[in-house]
């Protein structure tokens, strides 16, 4: 039993460092963790909307230790992270209310061909650059060290992303920053450390109504949150440290091959189900 409860404390330690320092939350690891070693670990299958609703309440803590370790860095954007807000909230309701449709075989399937996606997205960006928009607002920020960073955004693509993030996140419990962080790069331009933080702000509100309704659904395991949760809260700040010293392509490279590899086993684990 202690074994258990250590591995899956070390299991939300890794998640929510990794979580933070790419900007998604940790839930890409704590998803498939708990669906393929729940039988291991707890003696019984977990199911995909438990663990995305376990998830998802993790990464209440996750996202909160990171976004206020980033604050402390002044990279947190938090005008347009509350524009993104606005439409990444409810979606984040809607996208949990529509798990209970995917059995566990779908939902692998999904999320497996979902990541690949995003893992090609990102090899893609790295030969592309970002879009030469000028766009109206123009936003400025010194970070701690001082150094500042330029880049623009538009309110109508804020909405729009931030509904597709949330329903991404609460649907998941992946956080959605495998999505947001590379659009806020390449349409808007934001320096990858400012996409982090600032993707890290948005989920942390975010997961606070999806939590809402798969705890209103029964999808939440309480106690794997009560293990999970103090180890994801230390993982977040460990991961935000970390950043403070990687380069931005440091972070997108770490980012796209775990997205490679989750998305290979995902889909592999769900054509062997069939």
């Amino acid at each position: 039993m202690i074994g258990t409860i250590l591995l899956l404390a070390l299991i939300g330690l890794v998640a929510a460092a990794f979580g933070s320092l790419v900007g998604l939350g940790g839930g890409i690891i704590i998803v498939p963790g708990l669906i393929f070693l729940g039988p291991h670990l707890l003696g019984s299958p977990v199911s995909s909307q438990t663990a995305v609703g376990t998830s998802l309440a993790v990464l209440i803590f996750t996202a909160c230790s990171s976004t206020l370790a980033y604050m402390k860095m002044k990279r947190v954007d938090w005008r347009s992270g509350a524009i993104y807000f606005i439409t990444s909230g409810p979606a984040s309701m809607l996208g949990a209310a529509s798990t209970r449709y995917f059995n566990d075989i779908a939902f692998n399937l999904v999320f497996g061909f979902f990541m690949l996606a995003m893992a090609i997205l990102m090899i893609i960006k790295e030969r592309l650059k970002p879009f030469g928009i000028s766009w109206r607002e123009t936003r400025a920020i010194m970070d701690a060290s001082g150094q500042v960073q330029e880049y623009g955004y538009s309110l109508a693509p804020m909405l729009v992303i931030g509904f597709a993030v949330g329903f991404i996140s609460g649907l998941f419990g992946i956080g959605g920053g495998s999505l947001f962080v590379p659009l806020m790069v390449l349409l808007f331009r934001y320096p990858a450390h400012i996409a982090s933080a600032t993707s890290m702000f948005v989920i942390f509100l975010s997961s606070i109504l999806g939590t809402s309704v798969h705890a209103w659904n029964g999808s939440v395991d309480w106690t794997l949150v009560a293990i999970l949760a103090p180890s994801a809260w230390l993982g977040g700040r460990i991961g935000a440290a970390i950043a403070n010293r990687m380069t931005g392509r440091g972070l997108l490279l770490l980012l796209r091959i775990t997205m490679f590899v989750l998305a290979v086993r995902m889909i592999v684990s769900g054509l062997l189900a069939k």
